[in-house]
Parts: structure tokens; sequence; C-alpha cells
């Protein structure tokens, strides 16, 4: 039973890691298509909410600093190594065109160390993990309440985030600008809402480790709906965590949640008959992927002829490579990218 849920969960993440990479291709497409903007509509609230199906809660105190400890070697190690990888390669680039100037390096540096919805470029995808690692923490310590006071927290953590949504959204036209407004490191502020999608996963675990089929038919009519909606023009519905854009109160539950279940419970029916090898490897070498993949756009950019293909392809491959090669040739590399074991590195604890 559990190497069958694995199956399905690993190749669900591999396919959100490829929404991620087309997600932020921004070469001209094929056709005229709303496919980013509905990519949007889910990917990151699924990656909470399928991280907090596997949360754990902690009620003996003794266990509360190994938690934490493994939590920050996977996440935040790895996000401390990608962010000087990237930054030297950077700097080195631009050292050898001649453009690195030191006004550039201060308000680089300061943008490095803010973090979050500050971070552009092959830096734009950091903001994530330190979301996850505060959501983690705080999640961990809403489950040590009362279940009522649980409901409480996560209600008014919903209410404030769509209040700072909506107030940030008044600050400027564009949401990135509009957002930036608001200064806050690491985009912890996004934590208010992604709890909740984080919770969802947790509460409703047994519902999401088998979806009905009833249930992903209604997900899609829910999703066709909303589609058909935003095609027509009845609404003009947006989602972006890092910039702050939460654009209805019920629709930023509703949306990303029928289309997560879609999707999963596709997943599901389709690796109970067979199962996808390779979204599986997409997943084994996500923490690569997701930190690479813009600046491997960057790089092949006038490499290759640039359209959506060639770009989420050279953002899936190359980051593989280099996610293969880094545990061989890297003291400690595993750590590095993520695949952090307490029992087989008892030494650094």
């Amino acid at each position: 039973m559990a190497k069958e849920r694995l199956t399905w969960v690993d190749a669900v993440k591999g396919f959100l890691m490829v929404l991620v990479v087309i997600g932020h291709y921004s070469g001209p497409m094929p056709v005229e298509s709303p496919l980013i903007t509905y990519i949007y509509w889910f990917h990151m609230p699924a990656f909470f909410l399928l991280s907090g199906l596997f949360f754990k809660p902690i009620a003996d105190n003794s266990q509360l600093k190994p938690a934490i400890h493994k939590r920050f070697m996977q996440l935040m190690v790895p996000y401390l190594f990608f962010l000087l990888l990237l930054t030297f390669f950077k700097y080195g680039m631009m050292i050898g065109d001649g453009t690195l100037t030191s006004a550039f390096l201060r308000q680089d540096l300061i943008e490095l160390t803010v973090g979050g919805r500050f971070l552009r470029g092959e830096h734009g995808v950091f903001w994530f993990v330190t979301v996850m690692f505060a959501t983690y923490l705080l999640f961990l310590w809403i489950t040590r309440q009362k279940r009522w006071l649980q409901f409480t927290i996560l209600a008014a953590c919903y209410i404030a985030a769509q209040l700072e949504g909506t107030f940030a959204m008044g600050l400027a036209s564009e949401p990135d600008a509009a957002s930036a407004q608001i200064p806050m490191i690491w985009n912890l502020d996004v934590v208010l809402i992604a709890v909740v999608y984080f919770a969802i996963g947790y509460y409703f675990k047994a519902f999401w480790m088998n979806i009905p089929k009833a249930a992903i038919g209604i997900a899609a009519a829910i999703a066709a709906l909303a589609m058909a909606a935003d095609g027509i023009g009845f609404i003009n519905y947006h989602l972006s965590l890092k910039f702050l854009r939460y654009d209805h109160f019920l629709l930023d539950l509703i949306i990303p949640i029928a289309m997560t279940a879609l999707i999963v419970g596709i997943f599901q029916q389709m690796t109970a008959i067979k199962r996808l090898p390779w979204f599986e490897k997409i997943e084994k070498h996500s923490i690569s992927i997701m930190y690479l993949h813009i600046f491997i756009g960057f790089v092949v950019k006038d490499m290759l002829p640039y359209n959506i293909l060639t770009y989420t392809l050279a953002g899936l491959f190359v980051p593989i490579v280099l996610s293969i090669l880094i545990p061989k040739t890297i003291p400690l590399g595993e750590i590095l990218i993520g695949r952090f074991n307490p029992r087989k590195h008892m030494h650094l604890s």
C-alpha cells in the first residue's frame, strides 16, 4: 500500500514540477493561450497541499528539535547552496562582460538577503522554499493547540491573507510592483495563505489518499466551468502566491482545490494501471530542477531555437544531469540537493 501511494505522489509532484518549468517560460506561445494563467491557478497551492498530506504532528517536546532540524537540512541547506551557486555564476558572467558595478552589487546583496518576492530572474523560485519551511513551523505550532483553536487560527490566517492581498493589489497596477510595496523578508506573509492549503492536505488526508471517481468528475466540472467563465470574460481570475495576488475570497479555495483534486485523481487512476517512471524521475531530481531551470533557460536561450518545448526540455534535462553529478562530485552532495537522512547523517546533528 505504501509503495503504491508513493508511486502516485511522486508522479503528481513530477508533473507539477513540469508545470513549474512551463510556468516560467516567457517567450512567444505557439497559439494565444491562457495556459500559464491556468497553471498558476493551482500548481503552487498543490505543492503545499501535498506537503500537508504527509505532515506528522509532534506532541512530544523532545521530538521537536530533531523534526525541525530535519526540515531545515532538507529545505534550507539546498536553498543556501543554490543561492550561492547561482550568484557565483551570475557575478562571474557579469565580471566577464564588465557589467558588475558596486551599485548593482550593493542592491543585489540586499535583495538576496531579503529574498522572497524581491528575488527575480534566476533566483525567482527561491521564495517557495522559505515559505514552505515557515509554513511547516507554523503548522507544527498550530497542531499543538486544541482542535477548535487550530481552525480558528487557520481562519484568521486566511482572512488576514485576503485582506493583505486586497490592500497590496491597490498599491500598483502590476502584482510584482504592488507586492514590492510591502517589505517582508523571505515572503513570510505568504505563509498566511500557504498554511491553509497545507492544512487542507493534512486534515482531509483520507480524501486525498484515494479520491473517489465522483469527486474527480465534480472537480473536472468545476475546472471546466472556471475555464469557460474565464474564456468568455465572466471572470478574470488570477492567483500568484509569490506576489500576494489573491483575487477572490472563495475562488482562491475552490479553484486550486478542485484542480488539484482533478490532477491527483487522474494520476491515482493512471498509476493504478501503470507506473509513470519519467514523472517519478523528475520528482526525484525536483530540487535541482526547481532551482536551476530559469538559469538554464537564460543560458540556452541564444544556443537553441527558443520556444516552450526547448525551454522545458532544457530546464528539465540539464538540472537532472547536474542532480546526478552533484552527489558524486561534491562532499555531502546529497545533503546539498535536499536528500538529508537523519539516520545516515547522525554526525551532522
